[in-house]
């Protein structure tokens, strides 16, 4: 199911997708690189996506891993087609102090129902672990 398209049309098409969901203007998220397979997104940390002891919100930290797993597997598909996520697992590692957090996505296996994905979220500045996420996308025709 992956689609034949230039590395350009691929960003285009994601970043397109990326701008019309509010909710990651809201958090402030960044989309830095997309690839067949693979998508890298970021997101600075700042005091209203905090939780009550000052760290980032484990919150924002799922989203910004679950917005990464579903563009790396939407990456595998055709025009014509979106994405939703059926289920996921993250393992939030360690507390977030970071000042940004940088999400990279790989597809794990790209079916024709279902996708599977991971990403890993990073300190920006450390490289430092912070979550995990194994992410089940499924694929849906427009």
């Amino acid at each position: 199911m992956a689609p034949k398209t230039s590395p350009d049309l691929l960003y285009d098409r994601i970043a397109q997708s990326f701008r019309s969901q509010t909710f990651l203007t809201l958090l402030g998220a960044q989309l830095r690189s997309v690839a067949p397979g693979k998508v890298v997104i970021s997101c600075r940390r700042r005091p209203e996506l905090g939780q009550q002891q000052g760290l980032l919100h484990g919150g924002v930290v799922a989203t910004i891993a679950d917005v990464t797993c579903s563009y790396t597997a939407l990456t595998t598909m055709p025009e014509g087609y979106e994405v939703l996520t059926a289920e996921f697992k993250i393992n939030l590692l360690r507390p977030v102090l970071a000042e940004e957090i940088v999400a990279t996505g790989q597809v794990i296996k790209a079916g024709r129902t279902l996708v599977i994905t991971e990403a890993e979220v990073r300190d920006g500045n450390t490289g430092t672990l912070l979550a995990k996420m194994l992410g089940t996308m499924v694929p849906t025709q427009l």
